[in-house]
């Protein structure tokens, strides 16, 4: 039996969305930051640039999660990979090569609460009931899922989408009952949700992060011809037709990971290393130049 305070809110640290067994923490400051990043942390800050983590309190259940993702966790868990044998590996190789996904996504079952590590990103959860069950999402969104859920890679299924639509040939499609947890580099407040019943849908760019499954994704001319189209100023867009909903970002680089969320990232795994009494060792490179500079 284990007891942690983890989950209770504090005057700087917020459950700022929860659903099923999934919960987002949001710490309002970096209370923990040196002194002589105050001023800094403070004004990133006020522009809602805060570290968030993932909590995920199981009670004999299982759930998926991205590989290397994990800080802590508590209780009676026990851990798997997603591999089931040579053959899986090698297509859950491809799969990765393909979406720019981790290859291995550690499957936690049993009861207990597992803590993923901090990170500057968003984090969206999204229930696939929502979705029609099916759900494509960009590279480099997923974060975890309910065990219920499962992930494939799927390529596109028109030519003109694969080769113009500027998405990629291949996306990681979350198939079936649950919740999804994902990484946006942009807040939700500012992501556009489109529900389409047998309509459609164009966007001139590749803001759409994530759609259903069920519609039909194609790039076509803004007008008849495509001289038509070239003078119009706007070319092809991306089509999305018939019934599902489709998340937009207003940035068409919303999904990929900011400097500053790498730079925060690097202060907190320097900050783990000095808290396990591990040093850092200079490379060879830097070994090198020091000395030709001597």
């Amino acid at each position: 039996m284990y007891k942690a305070n983890f989950l209770n809110e504090t005057a700087n640290k917020k459950i700022i969305e929860h659903k099923g067994k999934f919960n987002v923490i949001e710490y309002q400051k970096n209370l923990s930051d040196d002194p002589s990043e105050a001023m800094f942390s403070y004004f990133a800050s006020q522009m809602n640039v805060r570290k968030r983590q993932l909590a995920i309190a199981l009670e004999d259940d299982d759930i998926t999660v991205q590989g290397g993702s994990m800080e802590w966790m508590a209780g009676d868990l026990k851990v798997a990979t997603n591999i089931k044998g040579g053959i899986d590996l090698g297509k859950k190789i491809i799969g990765g090569k393909l979406t720019n996904e981790a290859v291995i996504k550690p499957r936690y079952t049993g009861t207990g609460l597992l803590v993923l590590e901090p990170t500057y990103k968003h984090i969206l959860l999204e229930d696939l009931a929502d979705w029609n069950g099916r759900m494509i999402i960009e590279n480099g969104l997923f974060l975890a899922c309910d065990g219920e859920v499962n992930i494939k890679t799927v390529m596109r299924s028109t030519i003109s989408s694969m080769v113009l639509g500027n998405e990629g040939m291949f996306n990681c499609m979350l198939d079936g009952e649950g919740i999804v947890a994902l990484e946006s580099m942009v807040p939700r407040e500012e992501l556009v949700m489109i529900d389409l019943d047998n309509d459609v849908l164009r966007v001139d760019g590749n803001y759409a992060i994530a759609w259903s499954q069920s519609l039909k994704f194609t790039v076509e001319k803004t007008t008849k011809t495509l001289i038509g189209s070239d003078i119009s100023g706007e070319g092809l867009v991306n089509v999305y037709r018939g019934t599902g909903r489709v998340l937009l970002s207003p940035v068409a680089a919303g999904v990929k990971r900011s400097r500053l969320d790498d730079l925060q990232m690097e202060r907190h795994q320097e900050a783990k290393n000095k808290i396990r009494g591990k040093k850092e060792e200079a490379s060879p490179e830097e070994t090198e130049s020091e000395y030709e500079e001597e």
